[in-house]
């Protein structure tokens, strides 16, 4: 369906062309992937691209597992009811999120350098990712770009399972997706080319925006 997540990027970009008009709109992308794809979008409709680092909590003995995510502020989602099935301790989820928030203070000095705090307030904010699976980091990103009291928060994506679409526009004001195949395994099957994304792609990428 998609070439890479440029290809991916420039195919979503006109679902969101709406927004090229409204003041005050920002796009952000999810480290990695994320980025390329909000890259392209931000392009498009000639808005302000930066970053925000949610980062995947993971189960006890099955880290890919996602039980929840959390932000660099301390905001994020948790699945409770997994969490409940699961038994998992107090103890660990605090352990946990204090580790991965940490990781995505350290990532996000990384991407922003020295560039001033996020300000999400009154703005309307598009979220872009490459794609969603359980859409736990999506998820996190909605609930710390909400206590930022945002006027408005579009999740946008090429690829989603149809429940986790849902589940994410009932979240925040609209989700977009080009695709939400019933068939869905893993975003990267709908990838021709879907290669890890390195930090060094993620900066040169944030440093084309600031300089056009």
């Amino acid at each position: 369906m998609f070439l890479d997540r440029h290809d991916a990027g420039k195919q979503l970009a006109p679902l969101l062309i709406k927004y090229k008009d409204i003041p005050d709109t920002i796009v952000i992308g999810l480290p990695r992937g994320g980025v390329v794809v909000a890259y392209e979008v931000a392009r498009l409709l000639q808005k302000p691209l930066d970053v925000i680092c949610p980062r995947k909590v993971g189960a006890p003995f099955n880290p890919e597992l996602a039980i929840g995510a959390i932000t660099d502020s301390g905001l994020g989602y948790f699945n409770n009811d997994l969490i409940q099935s699961l038994g998992v301790s107090k103890k660990y989820l605090e352990q946990e999120c204090a580790k991965e928030q940490a990781v995505s203070k350290r990532r996000l000095e990384l991407f922003r350098k020295n560039k001033p705090p996020l300000n999400f307030a009154g703005k309307t904010v598009l979220i872009v990712d490459d794609g969603l699976a359980t859409g736990a980091t999506m998820k996190a990103a909605i609930m710390s770009i909400k206590g930022q009291k945002a006027a408005k928060i579009v999740a946008a994506v090429p690829v989603s399972p149809p429940d986790t679409a849902a589940e994410i526009g009932r979240m925040c004001d609209e989700c977009i997706a080009i695709a939400t195949p019933w068939n869905f395994q893993a975003v990267g099957q709908f990838y021709q080319e879907f290669p890890q994304t390195e930090d060094s792609e993620v900066l040169e990428l944030l440093n084309n925006m600031e300089s056009s």
